[in-house]
């Protein structure tokens, strides 16, 4: 199965690679992490519109150019976060690389993700008719801990963490930045009008 297939599979971190050649290919070296953020953010921010508005603010936010078969990926990356979020399924998964790589290299792709976010985000308030309302609690507290996210990766690393904590605290961190995004995407009116399931602690980072 590809990204690049109408219907791929349930798991889109396989896919990370993929996109990532597909990028390189064009000549951006922008993370897949970051523009799928950055997608997620535009549909979270209440961007109207259909795919060709998604494309057209996407190269805006991130300054590049998205054409053929990457634009067609693209396509399928929105319906496949529509659908993941839609009719109560609650499967949404953020695209980043799968756990063979180095924890220090997922932790900055979780990062790019979620700067990604904030921009599309950000992008989608100024362009849809969400620019004046006020943000929902729910949603503003979730960006807040994306930007705390968002700097993981120019923190100084405890080396003296045992690694299978430090994979412990990832995947809750994982955990808890997937179902936070969902609830933004819910509030902007993503999928339907299921409430979002809560995360195991139900806390913020701040908690």
């Amino acid at each position: 199965m590809s990204i690049f297939d109408p219907h791929p599979t349930d798991s889109i971190a396989e896919f990370f690679d993929e996109l990532a050649n597909s990028l390189l290919e064009q000549g951006d070296m922008l993370s897949p992490a970051e523009l799928h953020g950055c997608l997620c953010g535009l549909l979270g921010g209440g961007l109207s519109g259909g795919e060709e508005a998604l494309l057209a603010e996407l190269e805006q936010a991130l300054d590049i150019s998205l054409h053929g078969s990457l634009a067609d990926a693209i396509g399928t990356l929105r319906s496949t976060a529509i659908e993941s979020i839609g009719e109560g399924s609650f499967d949404f998964q953020p695209l980043l690389p799968e756990d063979e790589l180095e924890l220090s290299q997922r932790i900055e792709a979780m990062a790019q993700w979620c700067r990604g976010f904030l921009s599309g985000y950000a992008q989608a308030r100024v362009k849809s008719e969400g620019q004046g309302k006020a943000v929902l609690p729910d949603s503003a507290e979730a960006l807040r801990d994306f930007a705390a996210i968002a700097q993981a990766a120019s923190d100084e690393e405890d080396e003296d963490e045992d690694s299978n904590a430090a994979e412990e605290s990832y995947y809750e961190l994982l955990e808890y930045l997937r179902v936070a995004a969902m609830n933004v995407m819910l509030d902007a009116g993503v999928g339907g009008d299921e409430p979002a399931p809560s995360s195991d602690d139900g806390r913020s980072l701040d908690e």
